[in-house]
């Protein structure tokens, strides 16, 4: 966040677009490939490589359904093949003259190092299992699926057409692979299986390999933010194909972006922690005087105050031992700097802390309108509201007071993922990390009528 002078955050380069889950056996036990029915080139016999082949059939009964209906052509299965690449044991004699690439376009094995592409000239997939194994076990066993759900995606592009901007074709890519990954949820896979409630690991994964806070998103290099790449997944996870046909466009929205000041490159983009606590006290009355006229009510400012570890005894702050919350019996917003607001900043970044508070500031806003505080819908739309007061801010709405940073959305999701199910944030909800991200973008880019305050 950037204060007003008013007011005294690994990629993968090249084509390396992946999503981080944590794949689980279903009901009925998937069954495996074998090496023989979908051949690798250069593959080990590695839980790498196997998750990769079980992915990659399941990804050619996908396309094989999907393409026809959604593209009105037949559906072209790869023609160059698949490569593995142990980048930290390479064995030249696994892999043809041409090695990883074709007699049009020859690239040697150590050309996906720390990476996994798909090559339009030759028409095949290949990645590193030595970096896939790393992050695996960082994130699960769905990352291998995952990245090859985003590289099948580009070539799935390659039939239908590229976008002009690297950050459109990528981001795409990911809604692919969200459609993809949704398929593999509802049950449909053969292979691979994976439960709704390992997607917080999927979107995580997603912001984790954003690009370097700061790229300009029409860098030939862009894949975009943590949040454009899960917007994208999300987007395929819920419209399906069709959404990913048709809404990734150059008019996309997009947040990445570069800094504008060498202060907030320094930094990276993190507002002095001292001045946080005046950005969201300005800021959030500003956003609810706005809001509340359209409700034909008026907004009376909550009073904001920081505890250090003991909750206050009020309402039920002190019982359920909250670290976030509104008590409605002294109209008092409540937040534990010690053991919430100081790690959010230290561990995420500034923006971590606002969406703290404003969290806690709109189950006041909800409280004045006569609506719950304290269950499943309450926590929904005290996101989703979140998620609309940061869009207001990334639009400018309170540039009299900051503006948001480079990676400041990302933060938000990641406070949400991190910390959205800790007793002390949300006590007894049951929502996911992956439903609340799915709240906040909702209010980000739709604004206030998926909100559920009567808009």
């Amino acid at each position: 966040m950037t204060v007003a002078a008013a007011v005294g955050s690994v990629l993968l380069t090249g084509c390396s677009s992946t999503v981080v889950g944590a794949a689980s056996r279903g009901p009925s036990v998937p069954v495996d490939v074998t090496a023989d029915e979908f051949p690798i080139t250069g593959a080990a016999d590695t839980e790498t490589d196997r998750l990769a082949r079980n992915a990659l059939a399941d990804l050619d009964a996908f396309w094989s359904q999907a393409y026809p209906e959604y593209f009105g052509e037949p559906y072209q299965p790869i023609s160059g093949g698949y490569f593995s690449v142990d980048s930290t044991d390479i064995d030249e004699s696994a892999y043809p003259s041409t090695g990883i690439g074709c007699a049009r376009a020859p690239e040697p094995p150590d050309g996906v190092a720390n990476n996994a592409h798909y090559d339009p000239n030759c028409d095949v997939v290949a990645y590193d299992r030595a970096l896939l194994e790393q992050l695996s076990a960082e994130n699960g066993p769905y990352l291998g699926p995952a990245v090859m759900a985003h590289e099948i995606g580009h070539a799935m592009q390659g039939r239908f057409g590229f976008a002009d901007s690297t950050i459109v074709v990528e981001t795409q890519a990911d809604c692919l692979a969200g459609a993809f990954t949704r398929w593999v949820v509802d049950g449909n896979a053969e292979h691979i299986a994976l439960r709704v409630s390992e997607l917080d690991q999927v979107v995580l994964g997603f912001i984790g390999l954003r690009d370097p806070v700061g790229l300009a998103p029409d860098d030939d290099r862009a894949h975009g933010s943590g949040f454009d790449r899960l917007s994208g997944f999300y987007a395929g996870f819920e419209g399906g194909v069709g959404t990913c046909r048709d809404d990734f466009t150059e008019q996309r929205l997009f947040t990445a972006t570069e800094f504008t000041t060498q202060d907030d490159f320094d930094n990276e983009g993190n507002a002095p922690y001292e001045d946080i606590s005046g950005l969201t006290a300005q800021s959030l009355p500003l956003f609810y005087d706005q809001v509340f006229p359209g409700l034909g009510a008026d907004f009376t400012e909550p009073t904001i105050e920081v505890f250090d570890g003991t909750a206050p005894d009020c309402g039920d702050m002190g019982a359920e031992d909250r670290d976030l919350g509104y008590c409605e019996a002294d109209g008092t917003v409540y937040v534990d700097e010690t053991d919430l607001l100081g790690p959010a900043y230290e561990g995420i970044g500034d923006f971590a802390v606002a969406t703290a508070v404003s969290l806690a500031y709109a189950q006041a806003a909800r409280a004045q309108l006569g609506l719950s505080i304290d269950d499943a819908t309450a926590v929904s739309s005290a996101v989703c509201l979140t998620g609309w007061y940061a869009g207001r801010f990334w639009t400018g709405d309170f540039a009299d007071v900051g503006s948001l940073s480079p990676g400041d959305v990302d933060e938000a999701a990641v406070f949400l993922l991190t910390y959205g199910q800790e007793e002390g944030v949300f006590p007894n909800t049951e929502l996911s990390g992956f439903e609340m991200v799915d709240a906040f973008r909702d209010g980000f880019l739709d604004g206030g009528a998926g909100c559920q305050i009567g808009l």
